[in-house]
């Protein structure tokens, strides 16, 4: 999941990144969760986010495997090992 901010500076580069894994990693998927919602703000405060846009690795069970804010992103390949198929 990617928590951003639609309309800031750093936006096209977290959609970009999107865009850029689920065609180089067909089959998997990057949600985008914008802060401006309740469900974005929610979600930054149970996973204690604090900068923006943040790349955040879910388990099933809704716990945090790995959490990478601001810059600088992760690799696609080390992001892969996270996201389900």
């Amino acid at each position: 999941m990617i928590l951003y901010h639609p309309n800031a500076e750093f936006a096209e580069m977290a959609q970009e990144f999107k865009h850029d894994f689920e065609r180089r990693y067909p089959g998997r998927k990057i949600e985008m969760l914008s802060l401006e919602t309740v469900g974005g703000d929610q979600m930054a405060k149970t996973y204690d986010v604090v900068r923006y846009p943040a790349i955040l690795a879910l388990a099933n069970d809704g716990s945090l495997q790995k959490l990478w804010q601001d810059q600088p992103w992760p690799l696609m390949d080390e992001v892969t090992a996270y996201a389900p198929q």
